[in-house]
């Protein structure tokens, strides 16, 4: 009966094992960097997702009497309109964040009561929305406002102890960035959230994968100016706890709630106007007239 061969030393599994090894690994770092890019590649989106080209009205600019002004941010022009108020000068100025799905074009017959009572206003947009170039992130957008709010301090048709930030939605992540770095006079928040990266960890996303914070809350809790805060109470997309978890950040903050949804919620500039006369940005006497 023969024998079976015995194999040289050195070959059988064993051979292969560090080999399998390695290409195991080499799958792992593949499967994890693709879930770190989707990941990464999901938040931009979310945070930022671009308005259809059609919504883009230039004309509007012209129409509501508004002029256009240019910042250079990260070697790039992002657009801006100043839609001046009537009366004496100086005015104050209320610089506007809108939502992440928006555009400057829509809002110019929205803001039409603040120009009424005597505000002028700043339509600020973020960078690669629009015509403006560049690529939107927190450090952009907060770049963007920043040099807005230092173009508009030196304009002599403003009022610059009158300078007040307003925001809905994402817009209220930026406005409350430029409260962290320039002085306002006021702040306003509309359907905003605690803290992109407060969301996106309690989604189960690792807090070092987080690209873009906007921790609106901790801004807050610094701020010495008066806020208002509105929410809805129907909003699914920030519910409204973050509505109560702002106006408890700050002890200068009030808190009004509407029956609605983030999208759906009526304009509130009457709320805004009387807001603005009791801590001092606008006359008593204009701030509760409406058109």
């Amino acid at each position: 009966m023969n024998a079976r061969p015995v194999p040289p030393r050195g070959a059988g599994l064993g051979f292969f094992r560090p080999r399998r090894l390695l290409v195991a690994a080499g799958v792992v770092a593949v499967i994890a960097i693709g879930a770190i890019f989707v990941v990464t590649a999901l938040q931009k989106f979310l945070t930022f997702p671009r308005a259809h080209p059609s919504v883009q009205r230039p004309a509007a600019r012209d129409e509501a009497g508004g002029e256009a002004m240019w910042f250079e941010i990260d070697g790039e022009p992002v657009e801006a309109w100043f839609l001046p108020s009537s009366g004496p000068m100086p005015h104050p100025l209320l610089i506007h964040a809108h939502g992440n799905g928006e555009l400057i074009d829509i809002q110019t017959k929205s803001v039409a009561p603040l120009r009424a009572a005597g505000v002028s206003v700043l339509l600020v947009e973020y960078p690669g929305y629009g015509r403006s170039g560049g690529t939107p992130s927190e450090e952009t957008v907060t770049a963007t406002f920043v040099a807005a709010y230092d173009r508009m301090k030196g304009d002599s048709r403003v009022d610059s102890t009158r300078i007040v930030g307003y925001g809905r939605s994402l817009g209220g992540g930026a406005v409350a960035q430029l409260a962290a770095r320039r002085p306002l006079a006021a702040l306003i928040l509309e359907s905003t959230f605690i803290s992109i990266a407060q969301m996106v960890r309690d989604a189960g996303v690792p807090g070092w994968l987080v690209v873009n914070d906007f921790d609106t809350r901790a801004v807050l809790a610094k701020y010495p100016g008066p806020v208002l805060v509105m929410h809805g109470t129907r909003d699914q997309t920030f519910p409204v706890e973050h509505g109560h978890a702002l106006r408890a950040a700050s002890p200068h903050a009030e808190l009004h709630i509407e029956v609605c949804g983030h999208n759906d919620c009526p304009s509130q500039w009457e709320l805004v106007l009387s807001f603005l006369g009791r801590n001092g940005v606008l006359n008593e006497r204009v701030s509760g007239v409406m058109p």
